[in-house]
């Protein structure tokens, strides 16, 4: 059987991958009492007298939100809430066995902005974060700008700050190997949907000011008549020296590639036309826009995939869990840009130098070590910037 078969027969057999297990054993009649009525109107008094008390009289203090409408389900695009299903039980799944953090699916049946923001705001309260999962851009970005002036709880688009927080990482150590500075390095990034205008914001805060933009009509210039408000903002933050054209002009002497689009986007070719040493971070998936061993035959110094079959898997299960476990534990009331950014570094800097290799960038998803770093760097920021309750 292949994996998707495997997969099938195994959601068969469990009939759901989560279930409810009380933390509050009921064998007595005192046991009930205490769990339930009448004790339990004293803590209900409590949190109304300061609302505060819930993170400590509640599960909210560890329990996170994994919202979907199923716009943009993995590779799957528009399946609906329901078909999304599986993948919201999984992620809850990742965080529980990462990070120890509790989570919650719901697949929302619509995919009105105005519904879908007062739908999430109006529950926001029975949770302590909200992971904002497989939403469609470019509405991903005005629900989660809403959301975050909604809630007093951090709210996080996995899909658009997982993925630029993992490639930060990745790319900060693959300029390690390479010894180039990220000030130096030209970066062309192709694919500008969710996740790749996080990850440009990202790096070009982080600093890497020579940046070239693609998406399917070429390098991203201002002025582009219907171009989307996002695609303008960037176009006016990157390529700075004026190019023009498709995917394969914005390569030429180019250090880095950086891909978040779709299978077969780069030849060996173009390749050959990049800087010496070239790194190419891949990630389309299932299949890369350019295989390793390809790139690798082309000159290639460094790549990495989306997929754990090829070294350097690139995997936001190195970044939610440990992300939501820093905030949770401080009581973050937002994920800031520079709590992003601690969270980037402290992930690359998990891969020690003894490790770190042309093969090995990032460390293995299932190393929990890069979890619990991840959250300390982020609970530090979040005390640094005045953003924890406690």
């Amino acid at each position: 059987m292949d994996i998707s078969a495997r997969s099938l027969a195994l959601h068969e057999e469990l009939k759901g991958k989560l279930e409810v297990i009380s933390r509050c054993p009921i064998h007595t009649q005192e046991d009930l009492s205490l769990a339930y009525t009448p004790g339990v109107a004293a803590p209900c008094l409590e949190i109304q007298k300061d609302p505060m008390r819930s993170y400590a009289l509640t599960r909210r203090q560890n329990m996170v939100a994994v919202i979907t409408d199923g716009s943009a389900v993995l590779g799957l695009g528009n399946i609906g809430p329901l078909a999304g299903m599986p993948v919201m039980e999984g992620k809850c799944v990742l965080f529980k066995e990462f990070a120890g953090v509790d989570a919650f699916p719901l697949c929302v049946d619509t995919q009105d902005v105005d519904e879908l923001v007062r739908t999430i705001a109006l529950i926001s309260k029975s949770f302590g974060g909200i992971n904002l999962e497989d939403i469609a851009a470019p509405r991903c970005f005005e629900v989660e700008r809403r959301l975050k002036e909604l809630c007093d709880i951090p709210v996080f688009h996995d899909d658009q700050h997982g993925t630029a927080v993992v490639i930060t990482a990745a790319l900060t150590n693959a300029l390690k190997v390479v010894g180039k500075a990220k000030e130096e390095v030209r970066v062309v990034l192709n694919g500008i949907g969710a996740a790749g205008t996080a990850a440009a914001r990202l790096l070009l805060d982080l600093g890497f000011s020579k940046m070239t933009l693609c998406d399917r009509d070429g390098i991203l210039c201002p002025g582009t008549p219907g171009q989307p408000a996002h695609h303008e903002e960037l176009a006016a933050r990157t390529n700075p020296d004026g190019r023009t054209g498709t995917l394969a002009d914005a390569l030429i002497g180019a250090d880095v590639f950086i891909g978040v689009s779709r299978p077969g986007m780069v030849t060996g070719e173009m390749v050959e036309s990049m800087a010496k040493d070239p790194i190419l971070l891949a990630m389309a998936n299932p299949v890369p826009e350019i295989m390793p061993d390809v790139a690798k035959a082309h000159g290639a110094a460094v790549v990495g995939t989306g997929r754990s079959d090829f070294p350097n898997q690139i995997n936001n299960v190195l970044v939610f869990p440990g992300v939501f476990k820093g905030a949770l534990s401080c009581g973050a009331m937002q994920i800031t840009e520079a709590m992003k950014q601690a969270a980037a570094l402290a992930l690359a800097e998990a891969v020690t130098p003894a490790q770190l290799s042309a093969e090995y960038i990032l460390p293995s998803p299932l190393d929990q070590r890069a979890t619990y770093a991840v959250a300390a760097a982020v609970a530090k920021e979040a005390r640094k910037s005045g953003m924890a309750r406690f």
